[in-house]
């Protein structure tokens, strides 16, 4: 079968791969090298010639860097803060002269030393992104500060593709280098000129069609004909495809293009990860294994160290320097095609290739045991250093009883506070991103510039004399560890926590949580009561299955106080007696007849609270009042009297 049989074999092999790491809760890309490592010709040798399949992997490469320009934004970027985009580029020119100390001490030739510190500089976004959603730690500061440098990373990728084909001109002078990145530069110019008027008209006329294999056929060749187009410029494939999805990211159609994309990508970037592992030499590499393991704890530590300085330099505090130090320090996917390209280039020759490859793959195996050591470290320090300073603003330290701590200063969290603060109780905002910080400051809202979880920090918020504990924070493990502080320190205070999940409801209520809020939960049953209201459903029905349904998510593991169930029962309350407006039609019952002659509330049970008419408000009108044309009449009662009001005066 040729060709056609070994990408059978290697797409088993990847699917077996993938499924094993995933169980491992590892990155899939780690269980497809592992899968090439075993079907290559360095192992069972079940694929020997893998030149068939590095054409498929610069595809795959190509439609990664597509994916990742049709869903790059600059605004997203902006959003991150000062770290991602100018924190990043000081990290990877650091790394880059780092790599290179490196190389020269192990005796590698200059312009091989260059392309080490290039392959260090580059973290992995797919590797890190993995483990921070297996830690559910996606939403919190840490992860947020780590987005966005890979993002800037990711970026800094697309010039060094542009460099490395021209870095063995080095010797040469600068003049080969500044020539291709000025070629680059205008090659992207014309793209972008022609492809931001060309593009979306292509796209508008095939969406016309509605043909989904069309439009995903468009999509595809816009991506890699771009690329084509660089490579036959003299530039990088992979580069070209970036810039092509850079271009249709600013069409109408860059979202459906991207979900459409993404399968096709996903499986060629398979037979990259697969074909890289195919490269990798078990007995080249217990051979060379000291060289190896040297070069892999150098980029470790050196990386680990500079990520904690460059965090702390831009003010961050508390866990995140040392979270960085350990999910960041890493080599990344974008590694691998710099160092493809090397070795194609002829930079490197293959003894060089494989000690970096090796480097690589064995930092992103340790990455996520590693990332998990974080929180244990952490608490080992704060044990260590017990006087932990803590800046807090526009607090009376006497003032704090029976207080509101709330636990994240972000949306949900600022409007908490201001909903509090109409009403007149005294709250205390606990955060730890500087820039929410500064902003309540200025608010003039009390507030604590710390991590949450924190003993330190929550003694400062007087947490023991609190009334209400309200975490905002999406994530569970801060509540999680908040809770532990309480129970600890047998601390009696309500907590009210946000989580994201139901499986996340149901452990905080086991905990002894006051209330548990799940955000989507609350915003689906809004949108099927709109729903059934507006498909003419009886308010009744409405109100009884969503009240069940709620109750039935909460009210079983939650012990309801008086004041509490009174609240409930007010609420169920004010939704069955809606008030409404009604018209008087012309020539209606109602019309010319006072609220006595029509004896109302005795016929309907309703209660007439107002009547509109033109310019003019009644408000409670007596028995004599009475109705006219065109008056609308503000009524309240149940759904089944209001209707029948309706019916016997107003149509």
């Amino acid at each position: 079968m040729g060709i056609a049989q070994e990408i059978i074999i290697l797409i088993i092999a990847g699917f077996i791969g993938g499924l094993v790491f995933h169980r491992l809760k590892a990155p899939l890309i780690l269980g497809y090298i592992f899968a090439g490592m075993i079907i290559g010709p360095y192992a069972l040798g079940i694929v020997s010639d893998i030149k068939n399949i590095e054409l498929l992997a610069e595809i795959g490469v190509a439609l990664l860097l597509f994916s990742i320009g049709l869903d790059f934004s600059f605004r997203e970027l902006k959003q991150v803060g000062a770290i991602a985009i100018f924190g990043t580029p000081i990290q990877v020119a650091l790394t880059i002269c780092y790599g290179f100390a490196i190389g020269r001490i192990f005796e590698f030739p200059t312009v091989p030393s260059l392309l080490l510190g290039a392959v260090m500089s580059l973290s992995s976004t797919m590797v890190v992104l993995k483990t921070l959603m297996n830690q559910d730690l996606m939403g919190t500061l840490s992860s947020r500060v780590m987005i966005g440098v890979l993002i800037m990373q990711d970026l800094a990728a697309i010039p060094m593709m542009i460099i490395i084909p021209q870095i063995k001109n080095i010797n040469e002078g600068l003049g080969f280098l500044g020539f291709a990145v000025l070629k680059a530069a205008m090659f992207l110019a014309i793209i972008v000129f022609i492809g931001t008027r060309a593009i979306p008209f292509i796209l508008k006329m095939i969406a016309r069609w509605n043909s989904r294999e069309l439009f995903l056929l468009a999509v595809t060749a816009l991506g890699l004909g771009i690329g084509f187009l660089t490579h036959i410029a003299g530039l990088s494939f992979a580069f070209g495809a970036f810039v092509a999805g850079m271009v249709l990211n600013e069409s109408d159609y860059s979202h459906q293009a991207l979900s459409d994309i993404i399968p096709l990508r996903d499986i060629f970037v398979l037979f990259f990860f697969t074909s890289i592992g195919m490269l990798f030499d078990a007995g080249f590499m217990l051979e060379n294994l000291p060289v190896i393991l040297l070069i892999t704890l150098a980029v470790l530590v050196g990386k680990g160290i500079l990520f904690a300085a460059i965090s702390r330099s831009f003010g961050y505090r508390n866990v995140i320097p040392l979270a960085m130090a350990l999910s960041l320090s890493q080599i990344g996917e974008f590694s691998f095609v710099l160092l493809r390209m090397g070795l194609a280039e002829k930079i490197i020759n293959r003894e060089l290739y494989l000690i970096m490859l090796s480097a690589i793959v064995i930092t992103m195996i340790v990455t996520p045991f590693m990332s998990r050591l974080t929180r244990p470290i952490y608490s080992l320090k704060k044990r260590w250093k017990k006087s932990v300073e803590i800046e807090t603003l526009n607090i009376t330290g006497a003032a704090l009883k029976n207080h509101v701590v709330i636990a994240g200063g972000g949306r949900v969290g600022r409007n908490v506070a201001f909903l509090m603060k109409n009403f007149g109780i005294t709250c205390l905002i606990i955060e730890q991103e500087h820039r929410r910080f500064e902003y309540m400051k200025n608010q003039g809202m009390p507030v604590i510039y710390g991590d949450a979880t924190q003993a330190a920090v929550l003694d400062a918020a007087h947490i023991d004399r609190a009334a209400l504990l309200i975490s905002t924070i999406p994530g569970i493990i801060a509540t999680r560890a908040v809770l532990g502080y309480i129970a600890a320190n047998k601390i009696k205070v309500n907590v009210v926590a946000r989580v994201e999940g139901m499986e996340e409801m149901k452990e905080l209520y086991e905990s002894g949580v006051y209330e548990v809020v799940q955000p989507e939960f609350e915003a689906s049953l809004e949108i099927i009561r709109q729903a059934l209201i507006h498909l003419d459903i009886p308010l009744t029905a409405i109100h009884e299955y969503t009240d069940k349904v709620r109750r039935s998510s909460y009210s079983p593991r939650l012990k309801l106080s008086q004041a509490h169930k009174q609240l409930e029962q007010l609420k169920s309350v004010s939704a069955l007696l809606e008030m409404v407006w009604v018209r008087i039609e012309p020539g209606s019952r109602a019309q010319g007849k006072t609220v006595g002659e029509l004896k109302i509330r005795t016929t309907t049970g309703i209660s007439v609270v107002g009547v509109s008419r033109e310019d003019a408000f009644f408000p409670n009108p007596d028995v004599d009042f009475r109705f006219e044309a065109d008056d609308y009449v503000a009524i309240i009662g149940r759904s089944h009297q209001r209707d029948l009001f309706k019916e016997m005066y107003t149509a």
